[in-house]
């Protein structure tokens, strides 16, 4: 059987910890980033936004934790016990299993996302996310509860399916919570540094495309962590047509619509009429 380092035992025994400390650090760096040297002023006020995309992401993590309590991370412990796995009939180390678990669970959310997009019962739900109006930390936070679960359910079957290390498990959501975070704050980054970063992981500027109001653009940049699937697939936009500060966040079709900003209405977004 294969040898589980202290390491494992250090992330479990931490994980509530290291969790929270990771996103509250990643928070405030942002926030206080944002607040010193936004990239674009914001169009909506600050604290209804504010109030109801934590409000989701709120609502969101206590769903997740009622039906999936023990999450991506209790399925990985559960393959490690029974031997479950593609990993378990290979000869990789533990770290390079972690590592290429890393590596494949970002191309999986690549792939998953692209779906979100495509699929339109899933793009229903992905849409809350797109129709926020401004482009800020709190934008990363704005899934509905319906898509991180079965967000979940696709990440668990991922785990599942390779016998993913725990370590990588809890390594890649940290990193994913990390990077969500950064790529979508209000914050620019000077131009040759951003060419370069985005070499290696998703920039705000390269994701804010991502968040453009034309289909063409919305339909780019996928990423969330790693940028080297949309190069390879050929889904990378490198600025959005009208320029960074002139271009249109948000969905075209919610522009003058005041409701976006409101949690309840956040939550029945994929059930209006309106949005088949």
């Amino acid at each position: 059987m294969l040898e589980i380092p202290l390491s494992e035992r250090f992330l479990l025994h931490h994980e509530p910890i290291l969790r929270f400390g990771t996103f509250l650090g990643i928070f405030t760096l942002i926030m206080l980033w944002e607040i010193i040297s936004p990239c674009r002023r914001l169009s909506a006020p600050k604290l209804m936004r504010w109030f109801s995309n934590t409000g989701l992401l709120l609502l969101g993590t206590v769903a997740l934790r009622m039906l999936f309590p023990l999450a991506a991370v209790g399925v990985a412990a559960f393959a490690r016990e029974n031997q479950w796995g593609l990993f378990y009939g290979s000869h990789l180390g533990y770290w390079q299993m972690v590592l290429l678990s890393i590596v494949i669970l970002d191309f999986t959310t690549y792939l998953q996302h692209r779906l979100f997009h495509a699929v339109p019962i899933l793009w229903r739900l992905h849409k809350v996310h797109h129709a926020d109006l401004d482009f800020d930390v709190t934008t990363g936070l704005r899934f509905h509860p319906i898509e991180i679960l079965l967000s979940m359910v696709g990440k668990a079957a991922v785990v599942l399916l390779l016998g993913a290390p725990v370590t990588a498990v809890l390594l890649f959501e940290l990193i994913l919570n990390a990077t969500s975070m950064f790529n979508h704050g209000n914050i620019c980054l000077p131009e040759k540094f951003d060419r370069l970063l985005r070499l290696f992981v998703v920039t705000p500027d390269m994701h804010r495309v991502h968040h453009s109001a034309l289909v063409l653009e919305t339909n780019s940049n996928f990423g969330f962590n790693i940028p080297w699937w949309d190069y390879l697939l050929g889904t990378y936009r490198s600025r959005p047509a009208a320029g960074y500060q002139q271009m249109t966040i948000g969905l075209a079709e919610y522009q003058q619509d005041w409701r976006v900003a409101k949690l309840p209405w956040m939550l029945v977004l994929p059930f209006l009429k309106e949005t088949i």
